[in-house]
């Protein structure tokens, strides 16, 4: 699972989230960003609303919380997520954890003991030269 705070780069650069069942996420607070928390439909359960998503919590499970908003909470991707946004940018995974990703016309790699680490700091990269 990637950090929080890549997690973060990832929103800032402009990755968008638009929650789905099993999509992981922690609520972006300081002091309350240590639990992870799964979008499912029988403990937290997305509602779309015209003003935007929230996140609300069925049951007993977090009886402290009732909703927040997809905009108080920050996605952490899975690494077939974060692959799949990668695209045609993808090269390759291998052992040790490196990925490969073409970025400006470029092989670049990106190691990290946790693929899912490699792909979110590639796709960082990728999402960062899009821009410039």
């Amino acid at each position: 699972m990637i950090t929080v705070e890549l997690a973060r780069a990832l929103r800032d650069a402009g990755l968008r989230w638009h929650p789905d069942t099993g999509d992981r996420f922690v609520i972006d607070k300081a002091g309350v960003d240590d639990d992870v928390y799964t979008v499912s439909e029988m403990t937290v359960e997305r509602h779309d609303h015209p003003t935007g998503t929230v996140l609300g919590f069925n049951g007993t499970t977090e009886w402290a919380l009732d909703s927040v908003t997809a905009d108080e909470s920050l996605w952490l991707p899975r690494e077939d997520q974060l692959r799949t946004l990668l695209g045609p940018a993808f090269v390759s995974l291998t052992a040790g954890c490196t990925v490969t990703a073409t970025i400006d016309g470029e092989h670049r790699e990106f190691t990290d003991p946790d693929a899912a680490e490699a792909y979110g700091a590639a796709l960082l990269a990728y999402i960062e030269a899009s821009l410039a």
